[in-house]
């Protein structure tokens, strides 16, 4: 896509629910985000009760909406947006409380696409919180060792590669480099991508989804790249402090890496990932309490269960 002289064309596309005392800034911020490039708006809308839709309408005329008619989850909402979309080349997925700088979306359209076995589908930009601090988005492929050092050592394991899932070395993203996937706020994903893989997983209701999608596009061909260059502003980080979302996250790993290992490799890292949510309840931590309830029964949190 880099080496095409046509100016390429980018859908982008935001899930929506609830969403309406934060949408404003992103979509003020899409003209600065998206110059250089053709682009078109679709909202995929999870059935908001406020004025979501209504302020896209009003602030993007003409934009599209996809509406899935209830609250169906960030997978299948993406899915909706995509195919309720003009024709593209990539698709651009936004969380609703990210702001695009300038120029942002071009930097990461221009390393999309290549030859061989080293094609970028996937580029993401450096993410930073309100604050200005530098967000840890990049991540390694779950493994059970992984699992095991973050029980052990906390997010500190991430210093090394072996035993942490999350990139903690800073120089990491202020340099162009390929991740084994990255959270999912901001991506970037070329049609050629999209188009081998097909849709997100929508078993997933919130969490895992941008993880399993981009595991699966590796198994593809398509690299996922940190684009230096580019930077958003996210004003999330829920999870961080809701015991249910932290529930749903730490359930959704263990769902994935069933999905792509053996009953008894799943079954360690259900284990592994116990043992963390446990010591951490043992000390008094009320979302480590819920996520190790969870582990145990997970039907019983008060989301749509997986088939």
């Amino acid at each position: 896509m880099s080496n095409s002289l046509r100016t390429p064309t980018v859908a982008v596309v935001v899930v929506t629910y609830n969403s309406a005392a934060v949408l404003p800034g992103l979509l003020s911020s899409l003209d600065a985000g998206l110059q250089g490039l053709n682009w078109h708006l679709t909202i995929a809308d999870n059935a908001s009760a406020d004025d979501s839709v209504a302020i896209a309408r009003r602030m993007v005329p003409g934009c599209r909406i996809a509406q899935t008619g209830r609250n169906a989850g960030y997978a299948a909402a993406f899915n909706a947006g995509v195919q309720a979309a003009d024709p593209f080349d990539a698709v651009l997925l936004l969380n609703p409380d990210v702001r695009l700088s300038a120029g942002a979306v071009a930097t990461m359209v221009a390393r999309l696409g290549g030859d061989g076995a080293r094609r970028v589908g996937i580029a993401v930009p450096r993410i930073l919180d309100e604050d200005g601090g530098v967000a840890l988005s990049l991540r390694r492929e779950p493994t059970v060792f992984r699992a095991l050092g973050e029980a052990l050592l906390g997010q500190r394991a991430g210093r090394f590669a072996g035993l942490g899932e999350t990139v903690l070395e800073r120089a990491a993203y202020f340099r162009d480099g390929t991740a084994d996937w990255a959270t999912g706020a901001v991506m970037l994903i070329s049609r050629e991508c999209l188009d081998s893989c097909g849709p997100w997983e929508e078993r997933f209701f919130l969490y895992s989804e941008e993880t399993e999608f981009s595991l699966r596009a590796r198994d593809h061909g398509f690299l996922t790249v940190l684009v230096a260059g580019a930077e958003v502003v996210h004003i999330g980080g829920e999870s961080r402090v809701s015991p249910v979302l932290w529930s749903l996250l730490t359930v959704n790993r263990v769902r994935l890496f069933r999905m792509r290992h053996s009953r008894p490799a799943a079954a360690l890292f259900w284990s592994v990932v116990l043992l963390r949510e446990a010591s951490r309840a043992a000390l008094g931590h009320p979302r480590s309490r819920q996520a190790a309830a969870a582990l145990v029964r997970p039907e019983r949190l008060p989301f749509p269960p997986a088939s």
